[in-house]
């Protein structure tokens, strides 16, 4: 007897449909802009599906398309994609721009969540220290240092393993990373944010 147990959450229905329309959704990395009318074309290929409703399918879907790796496809010249993986119009102009307000709000968002997170557990206040009048003086008085450069090279992909911890190419600025995975010349990084991206081995840097 077929198994219809419902999905319960968001994060496994999303599985569910990288499962069923894997030309479209995925699991990880960059996900490519839907189809304007989305939901009616699932909503229809899943009408005899008793896994999921359409609120949970909804709400699945609001939260695929929110997540940062999906607001980073939402770019210039990217083609939405239907259920099967067919490239259909370019996205608009005033799509992108808003991709790009969500998903930096969203950044900010956290950002200033992990700060009041730390702030709270004590983790910003370093112990400080009085200095005499005379060497404060004196201190003041040298011109500051400037910041050390720190000279990054390309990685080969001999050079990487797993667990790795790397900087990658994030537009003009390199970024933290961990590696979970090489395949070939492609290699997938963690970023501090959580978000996991593929890039190319000469993208990294060590």
């Amino acid at each position: 007897m077929e198994n219809t147990e419902k999905l319960t959450n968001n994060k496994q229905i999303i599985a569910y449909l990288v499962e069923k329309f894997p030309l479209c959704f995925i699991a990880e990395g960059e996900a490519k802009p839907l189809k304007i009318g989305i939901f009616q074309d699932l909503a229809e290929r899943l009408s005899d599906d008793e896994k999921v409703s359409k609120t949970q399918l909804r709400s699945a879907l609001r939260q695929y398309t929110s997540s940062w790796r999906y607001l980073h496809g939402v770019k210039p010249g990217a083609k939405r994609i239907d259920l099967d993986g067919v490239e259909g119009t370019e996205i608009e102009a005033e799509h992108v721009e808003h991709a790009q307000k969500a998903l930096k709000e969203s950044k900010a968002k956290v950002f200033a969540e992990r700060k009041a997170a730390a702030k709270e557990k004590g983790e910003d206040k370093k112990p400080t220290r009085k200095i005499p009048a005379k060497a404060n003086k004196k201190l003041t008085s040298r011109p500051a240092k400037p910041a050390k450069k720190v000279d990054y090279k390309p990685a080969n992909i001999e050079q990487l393993s797993v667990k790795q911890e790397v900087q990658v190419m994030v537009g003009k600025a390199p970024v933290p990373a961990t590696i979970l995975g090489i395949n070939k010349d492609e290699v997938q990084v963690q970023l501090a944010s959580g978000m996991t991206l593929k890039v190319k081995a000469q993208h990294l840097l060590l």
